[in-house]
């Protein structure tokens, strides 16, 4: 299968500065040293605690914001070389979906107005831009008497639609989507993801999908990385990650998920103690070590590789394949 994306130890920090002159107080380490691949066709789930550099990532893949060191390639191109007419074709094959609606949608604008903008960047006839636009909003179940209308008049769930046709009038090869459902009702949220699953098997687009919602991503992903504190822990198959995690913090993670199952309510935990450290002075070693039950001497002198511990499953963490979690995850 042939692979879409590749991001390539991408690094991304933020300088704090004070004061006219810019004095710098300190720097975030908001993504440090993340590496993995997207393949065609596939939807990799992007997981992790709130300020774990879930959406830092997502705007680096969608070159929102340059990275500090290190590069990420879309179809064997540098996105951050890429200039002009080569620039320009990247950016048609890929498209985002962010996580509030009403904030992503001009208000000033007509759902018409947004959802037909890229096609006309792109050059489009007037003649083309109304057929496109109709065959858009029908494969996301939005209704045609809405189109004249504003962000406002909307439903939540009515925006984030057409903030998808939008994402989806240039037929792109590459979505990413940031947590496009979390601002939304649960019954709008299984219509959304539906849509997004048959829209995807339809056109056969790749998707990153970043979501805190441990449900919704092992619904619609292939694969899952799992984050923490700019830096990824674990990646398997979906399957893999929930009945079989390696990293202490990938179980803990499943574990501190309310369970709809009577007997997975009454499953052991894997408590975290503390809160997380701060990206700002985040701790030599492991980054998790300050809160894991299971650390030794190792994890808070050496920073773990991310290796593959069982056939595509990569884990960062010097115990990985010792622990044994299968009395704390059950889903």
């Amino acid at each position: 299968m042939e692979t879409i994306v590749v991001i390539d130890n991408v690094k991304k920090f933020f300088n704090v500065t004070k004061g006219l002159f810019k004095k710098h107080l300190y720097q975030i380490r908001a993504v440090d040293g993340v590496s993995f691949e997207i393949k065609r066709g596939e939807t990799f789930g992007l997981v992790g605690e709130s300020g774990s550099g879930k959406t830092t990532v997502a705007r680096l893949v969608m070159r929102l914001t340059d990275p500090t060191e290190n590069t990420i390639f879309f179809k064997g191109k540098d996105i951050f070389k890429a200039k002009g007419k080569e620039l320009k074709d990247i950016r048609r094959r890929m498209s985002m979906v962010f996580q509030d609606p009403a904030a992503s949608l001009n208000p000033r604008a007509t759902i018409l107005d947004s959802i037909k903008r890229p096609l006309e960047i792109y050059g489009y006839k007037k003649s083309e831009i109304k057929a496109i636009v109709e065959d858009t909003i029908e494969k996301v179940a939005l209704g045609k008497e809405l189109l004249n209308r504003y962000p406002h008049q909307l439903s939540g769930g009515q925006q984030q639609r057409a903030s998808i046709a939008r994402a989806l009038v240039l037929k792109p090869e590459f979505m990413v989507l940031d947590e496009p459902t979390s601002a939304l009702d649960v019954s709008v949220q299984a219509q959304i993801l539906n849509i997004l699953l048959e829209i995807q098997e339809r056109y056969n687009l790749t998707y990153l999908f970043i979501t805190h919602n441990l449900s919704v991503v092992r619904y619609v992903s292939d694969r899952i990385g799992v984050m923490y504190l700019g830096k990824i822990v674990e990646i398997a198959q979906v399957d893999e990650i929930y009945s079989s995690p390696l990293h202490p913090y990938t179980a803990g993670l499943l574990s501190s998920a309310p369970s709809l199952s009577p007997r997975g309510r009454s499953r052991k935990k894997l408590l975290l103690s503390g809160d997380p450290p701060s990206l700002i002075n985040p701790p030599p070693g492991c980054r998790l070590y300050p809160r894991c039950p299971y650390a030794e001497k190792i994890c808070r002198e050496e920073i773990p590789e991310l290796r593959e511990v069982k056939t595509d499953h990569f884990v960062a963490c010097h115990r990985a394949g010792e622990l044994d979690f299968s009395g704390i995850v059950r889903w």
